[in-house]
């Protein structure tokens, strides 16, 4: 019984080796080789360019010709310069009211496609045609659409003996600022409302059901089922959301190229214009460097804002 009792805890010992062989020995091992080439692959198509940015920023680099470090010079002039200030009003304020209207559209067109309607694949189909047509040709069509001359607006209001004259749409800076992000709108809302209808259709009817019998009310069923259950898939798609939104280059470009008088101008147009177009990539890059620490604050809102549920209880 003592040998017994003497034997216990060696056999308890815990097994010696290297950090390398206690590595390979567990699970984690084979994740990290699946990783490596996808944590490559971003480290030098994500990494190294944004890294690169940020070096030209620092410098007096122009096209045709090697730059010297100027260190914050690029940022100094551009806390001076209107026009950079201008296109972070236009980039912030084009970002919030096209994002919060397409989530406001898109969860509307969700829900009433995740009811039972006829020909519902053809609806479907439709809502995605937006989103399935190339960027500069929905830009192209919306600035058609809006044009001084040529506008189909103009010509109906007109026809309608309601206009004298076309109306200058893209001319006018306030008018020209709501032209681009109506069109942003139209573009992005079927990604969210699909991305949506896919999380409504993940929600088990059994749970309305037995709602229902404890009547509760439609506004309860959404706000105490379908929202809570959907938040996840709401933070993955306002992320995306405010991301392309406020990276948006070529809808803005193609329609108005940041005019009349910079009035359209976002922190990305105007980025391409002083940087490829004018030729100083050092300030063109100081202003796409700049709106790095926007995207993280507005992804880091969306993102953790929508994760923290403490808000839907009560």
């Amino acid at each position: 019984m003592a040998d017994i009792a003497l034997a216990r805890p060696a056999a308890a010992a815990p097994t010696t080796g290297s950090a390398w062989s206690r590595f390979r020995a567990s699970r984690g091992w084979l994740g990290f080789w699946f990783m490596l080439p996808a944590a490559a692959i971003l480290l030098l198509f994500l990494a190294y360019p944004l890294g690169k940015g940020i070096w030209l920023s620092l410098t007096d680099t122009r096209i045709g010709r090697g730059g010297n470090f100027v260190g914050l010079e690029n940022y100094e002039w551009l806390s001076d310069d209107s026009v950079f200030w201008l296109s972070v009003f236009n980039t912030l304020v084009y970002t919030g009211f096209a994002s919060v209207a397409k989530f406001a559209i898109g969860l509307y067109l969700a829900l009433l496609l995740n009811k039972r309607l006829p020909f519902k694949a053809l609806i479907r189909s439709i809502v995605l045609i937006p989103f399935v047509v190339p960027t500069v040709l929905s830009a192209l069509a919306f600035w058609w659409i809006f044009d001084s001359q040529f506008s189909i607006i103009s010509w109906s209001l007109r026809h309608l003996g309601l206009l004298d004259r076309n109306i200058d749409f893209l001319g006018d800076p306030t008018m020209a600022r709501i032209c681009v992000t109506f069109a942003n709108i139209w573009r992005g809302v079927p990604f969210i409302a699909i991305t949506l209808l896919a999380g409504l259709q993940t929600v088990s009817p059994s749970l309305y059901e037995a709602a229902t019998i404890d009547g509760a009310t439609p506004w309860q069923n959404f706000r105490h089922i379908t929202l809570p259950l959907l938040t996840p898939i709401i933070a993955v798609v306002m992320t995306f959301s405010v991301l392309f939104t406020f990276t948006d280059f070529q809808l803005i470009w193609a329609m108005t190229r940041g005019g009349p008088v910079n009035s359209t101008h976002l922190m990305a147009t105007l980025s391409y214009q002083r940087g490829i177009l004018s030729g100083n990539l050092g300030e063109g890059a100081a202003i796409a460097t700049a709106m790095v620490p926007f995207l993280i604050f507005a992804i880091g809102i969306s993102w953790f804002g929508l994760q923290n549920r403490k808000w839907q209880t009560g």
